[in-house]
């Protein structure tokens, strides 16, 4: 059995591809891990006590953020683990019923990586939760643990599946070729300065000083031209579900959309853009 990481060939964008095709000076993404009490369970801990910070995400963190984006009019992506719409249908619901597109994100956050036949299966699985409980069929995907196997993206193109949103070695989208015709788009996810992770995991940083280097990485990007992503988790703890953490995210937002030529968009968007856009990319071997 063979883990390793698949050596695939990246169809690299040309500069500004990727706004063009959106009609936009820069591309914006928000994009939301739910990360509830799965994130627990699938590290063997029982959410309960110093445990339950997963339930904060359905509990107060997801409405706040989608009473935030109805204020702001901004679509977002929600990365949602089978588990977690197992045990809180009604808040996955509320997405979708909110005009949110619905990833996937693992069946209980799995931090490890598995057989084959057993990656498989769980992938399957939060395909089938997920189609059944909104009444459609995700078309992206993004690793809880930020790990793939071989088997991960062929096994993701045949339940249809069109992006993934794990890697984090590029400013921009790009397309995968993964050989016998099949592709799929990747939108790299900086899970380590355009995410709330590391600020509130690691350290309790000041929301005012996250927002700032936020505000900062984009302004830098749309000085250039191209493609922004934030990530946040709506838990409690090291995630951005809380009444402060919530306002700092969306002064981060504001202040993106006092800027002209901004397009904020789904990844599912996004991945149709960059499909769109195939014929100006260059080949790159990664």
């Amino acid at each position: 059995m063979s883990l390793a990481y698949p050596q695939l060939t990246r169809l690299g964008p040309l500069p500004g591809a990727l706004a063009a095709a959106a009609g936009a000076r820069c591309v914006v993404a928000y994009t939301v891990d739910f990360d509830g009490t799965g994130n627990e369970v699938g590290n063997g801990l029982e959410p309960f006590g110093m445990h339950s910070a997963g339930r904060y995400s359905a509990r107060r963190g997801v409405p706040r953020h989608l009473d935030m984006l109805e204020r702001l009019g901004i679509p977002a992506t929600f990365f949602v683990p089978g588990y977690d719409a197992q045990c809180s249908p009604e808040s996955v619901r509320s997405i979708h019923a909110a005009g949110h597109e619905i990833a996937a994100h693992g069946y209980v956050h799995e931090g490890t990586l598995f057989e084959p036949a057993e990656e498989t299966r769980r992938l399957r699985l939060t395909h089938r939760i997920l189609s059944d409980l909104i009444g459609q069929a995700p078309r992206g995907w993004r690793s809880p643990s930020g790990q793939k196997t071989g088997v991960t993206l062929p096994v993701l193109h045949e339940l249809g599946y069109r992006y993934d949103s794990s890697d984090k070695d590029a400013d921009h989208p790009y397309l995968l070729d993964l050989g016998q015709g099949r592709t799929m788009v990747e939108i790299p996810n900086n899970t380590y300065s355009l995410d709330d992770f590391p600020f509130f995991h690691f350290s309790m940083t000041p929301v005012s000083e996250v927002a700032e280097q936020w505000r900062d990485e984009f302004d830098e990007r749309y000085a250039r031209g191209g493609f922004f992503m934030l990530t946040v988790h709506p838990r409690a703890g090291w995630g951005s579900g809380t009444p402060s953490r919530v306002r700092a995210v969306e002064d981060t937002l504001r202040h993106i959309q006092r800027h002209e030529g901004v397009k904020f968009a789904s990844l599912g968007d996004i991945q149709q853009w960059v499909a769109d856009a195939a014929q100006q990319f260059d080949e790159v071997r990664v």
